[in-house]
């Protein structure tokens, strides 16, 4: 097994992207867990749960060596399509999966007519914040609001 820093190589080809499936649900946490995406204030088996009961047909997880190792969670309500819980854990990063990902997510959302997909990255991730300007994203020059709700 390769130590960390050291990514392993994988052809293209053994990469698969298929919808999330509830046995996946350990495997996605694990993964969200590894690559820092899981904040205190979110709770990644509701969030998973909620997905599930609203365009679970937009939550697709990419397989490699068997495995789950990466997935992206994706929304669209009428006005905007959103990207979510984007991940590809660390050895399997840097081969294209993360673009492939991404990119059967903007084809799902330009089915659906979608016309602008936002997305949110923390200002401290660089990294992250360049692979999607590689992608064509650009900074929209906004500032995000949120609020939490109390659901019942």
């Amino acid at each position: 097994m390769p130590h960390a820093g050291v990514y392993m190589r994988i052809n293209e080809s053994d990469f698969m992207i298929r919808p999330y499936q509830t046995e996946d649900e350990e495997s996605v946490i694990g993964l969200w867990c590894e690559c820092d995406l899981v904040v205190p204030q979110n709770d990644p088996q509701i969030d998973i749960k909620k997905k599930m009961e609203y365009q679970p047909d937009l939550f697709f997880v990419g397989i490699a060596d068997d495995k789950v190792v990466a997935s992206i969670m994706v929304g669209y309500e009428g006005h905007r399509g959103w990207i979510n819980y984007m991940a590809v854990l660390p050895q399997y990063q840097k081969k294209g999966f993360g673009g492939q990902l991404l990119d059967r997510a903007v084809h799902e959302l330009q089915k659906l007519g979608c016309q602008k997909i936002n997305l949110q990255v923390r200002e401290t991730n660089q990294e992250v914040i360049e692979f999607y300007k590689r992608h064509g994203f650009t900074d929209d020059h906004v500032l995000s609001f949120g609020k939490r709700l109390k659901n019942k």
